[in-house]
């Protein structure tokens, strides 16, 4: 036995993985938690939980000397920080140390070494290997010696990670605007704004290699792990091994990762980072030190328990595996499910998921990371990773199809979320020819929305019509006479509903089911209900449906993946969304797009502002997004402050309309 009682100073998913490890290592298992997260479940997970007290992130999962007091009153041995919160943080790190506990993880002088971005690339170039060149300084500083470098250049944040604090700039009148949205945004997720300019390489390829190093000066690497696929700079797919790289090159850049962390003698787990470009030349980017959210794919091929070579050389042993022991077999994908909304630019989607349905788990071949389980609410307040799809076969074409089916078997209501995208993104003929780079989705985001707006008419709008309509008429009424007034108005069964566009549905005959819908009729067989399930043949195909309701009374439908929100159409709720709408567009209300925090307001009262312009600044979900004006008009009224919490469709601003 590695410890016995083990903290797990994280949330969700990552907490659940650690704890499943560490059960089966026999470790005791202790888990925080929020108020948010009372009944999360990594808090039903662990072995005993212990309460974190205060509002926000840096009151609780960012609090390290509450962590380590809670620690000591639950006598644990090790802590383990996970990923995010203070996986990077030298100071809880020794703070860990400081009070006798095995911080899981490098020790403090590593993780401050590579933490900044600019000491590390200055470190990897002294040892001699390849870096792109940076400079860091204030605004000031940085706007001058950018017109000394050729556009695109790239900001990065010094103590950045997980793709938050960068923004790439094609123009000069951007780069004040984004150096002070980099810097405030570093500030707020990392405690330090410090950026750092350099050149933005084109059409560039994101490889990393997992190492492991113990305490006796041993360090192997585990290959690598593509991650190309990325969107506002965090991974959305990746992929082990890489299907760039050559036999020589994989040998080179591993081999170059293990002596980067011999040179500063590194130990525990972490991930050398690298840019690849379109001539396989590599520079190194940065160095992880923790473990990685796509760890599972470097499982898969190699069989190695990560999370257990952790606990492993954290409590002093020597590694059991040799780099000759390592041997790739087969091929793995991962998909970050995340609740946002792809053809909204990826903006944040949280929210209450009134249905959850994950693909079935085959042992060996498909795995699946995640703390939802059911039925539950996606704060604002944490980062919007849902889940992570991971699938193994003998090779890459395979396991891409694998994936692609599994993704078909995914099931989500009430929130947005990207699974559409990536069985669309998936299904694209450039990813599967591994014609790629950091990129992709920008590059593809016209052309992807469009695929997936064709593919959403896969399975023909009408049998979600249909579905909804027998699900409808074979619930209880309701005492509300206005949602049954198909009921007592109409001959016979009827369902008036609205999705795109209002639809008239009529049953003029039972076993088989015949609809009456645009003057067209639609025969059904073999209906089966129960609960929330629906099951039906139509041309002689047999659909299987899901439907679930929120507590705002939105319905959704869903089959193979494809969500529909519908709703029983009401002649009063009708008049008064229309009227609503009329209202804030005549008034010029502008409402927040989803709950957040109020983090820069650019607009003033009586200030006038053209169509486009930013107004404020809501963060969500670890993520900036800027509240445009929708015409050109004059600031009336600023509802709000920075620092405000708001809630979704709050009242930010009012805009007066002016001629343009």
């Amino acid at each position: 036995m590695y410890y016995k009682r083990l903290l797990i100073a994280n949330r969700g998913e990552i907490a659940l993985r650690i704890i499943r490890t560490a059960k089966d290592l026999g470790i005791h298992t202790i888990a925080l938690y929020t108020e948010l997260d009372r009944e999360a479940e990594h808090v039903l997970q662990a072995d005993e939980a212990y309460p974190l007290i205060g509002d926000t992130l840096q009151e609780t999962y960012l609090n390290s000397n509450q962590i380590v007091e809670i620690a000591k009153k639950a006598n644990a041995d090790a802590i383990h920080p996970g990923y995010g919160f203070l996986a990077e943080n030298a100071v809880f790190s020794q703070l860990c140390v400081d009070h006798c506990f095995d911080f899981i993880g490098p020790d403090a002088e590593a993780i401050q070494l590579m933490g900044n971005k600019v000491n590390a690339r200055e470190f990897a170039k002294s040892i001699g290997v390849p870096v792109l060149e940076g400079v860091v300084g204030d605004v000031a500083k940085l706007i001058k010696e950018a017109e000394k470098m050729q556009f695109p250049l790239l900001i990065k944040a010094v103590a950045g990670g997980g793709g938050k604090g960068m923004r790439i700039v094609r123009k000069k009148a951007e780069l004040k605007s984004a150096l002070e949205s980099t810097s405030r945004e570093a500030a707020t997720y990392f405690g330090d704004g410090t950026v750092l300019i350099e050149r933005y390489v084109q059409n560039p390829r994101h490889i990393e290699v997992q190492v492991l190093a113990d305490k006796h000066g041993n360090v192997v690497h585990l290959y690598e792990r593509e991650c190309s696929i990325q969107r506002r700079f965090q991974k959305v797919i990746e992929e082990a091994p890489s299907p760039t790289l050559t036999f020589e090159l994989r040998t080179e850049m591993g081999n170059m990762a293990v002596f980067l962390a011999q040179e500063m003698s590194y130990t525990n787990a972490g991930t050398v980072e690298f840019l690849v470009d379109e001539d396989l030349n590599y520079f190194f980017l940065e160095m992880n030190t923790r473990i990685q959210v796509e760890h599972p794919v470097t499982e898969m091929i190699t069989g190695i328990d990560l999370v257990e070579q952790q606990l492993l050389v954290a409590s002093g042993r020597k590694l059991k595996i040799e780099q000759d022991d390592i041997q790739i077999n087969g091929h793995a994908l991962e998909a970050r499910i995340y609740a946002e909304d792809p053809e909204k630019d990826f903006m944040p989607s949280p929210g209450d998921i009134s249905f959850y349905k994950a693909p079935k788990l085959f042992e060996g071949r498909l795995r699946l990371d995640s703390a939802v389980t059911g039925a539950c609410t996606i704060h604002p307040d944490y980062d919007p990773m849902i889940a992570k799809l991971i699938v193994w076969d003998e090779n890459r074409d395979l396991a891409i199809e694998g994936l692609h089916n599994a993704l078909h078997e995914y099931e989500i209501h009430g929130i947005k979320n990207n699974i559409r995208y990536l069985h669309t993104l998936l299904n694209t003929n450039d990813f599967k020819q591994n014609n790629i780079s950091t990129h992709f989705c920008q590059d593809h985001a016209d052309a992807l929305k469009l695929k997936m707006q064709k593919e959403k008419k896969d399975i023909a709008p009408v049998l979600f019509y249909i579905s909804f309509a027998l699900f409808e008429l074979n619930r209880e009424q309701s005492n509300n006479v206005w949602e049954e007034i198909g009921y007592w108005r109409q001959q016979g069964k009827h369902v008036r509903i609205v999705d795109e566009e209002v639809v008239d549905i009529e049953i003029v005959g039972e076993n088989p089911h015949v609809f009456e819908i645009s003057n067209e009729s639609y025969v059904v067989d073999s209906v089966t209900i129960s609960g929330n399930q629906l099951l039906f043949e139509f041309n002689g195909v047999r659909y299987h449906f899901y439907r679930s309701k929120n507590a705002d009374g939105k319905s959704f439908v869903s089959c193979k993946g494809l969500v529909h929100e519908l709703e029983r159409w009401s002649e009063i709720q009708s008049e008064l969304k229309e009227n609503n709408a009329l209202d804030q567009l005549n008034d010029g209300n502008i409402l927040s797009p989803m709950p957040g925090k109020v983090v820069k307001i650019e607009a003033l009262e009586g200030q006038k502002v053209a169509k486009g312009d930013v107004l404020i600044i809501v963060e969500a979900m670890k993520m900036e997004n800027s509240i445009l004006a929708p015409f050109t008009g004059v600031i009336e009224n600023v509802f709000v402050h920075e620092g405000d919490q708001v809630r979704n469709e709050a009242e930010l601003i009012k805009l007066e309309a002016v001629e343009e």
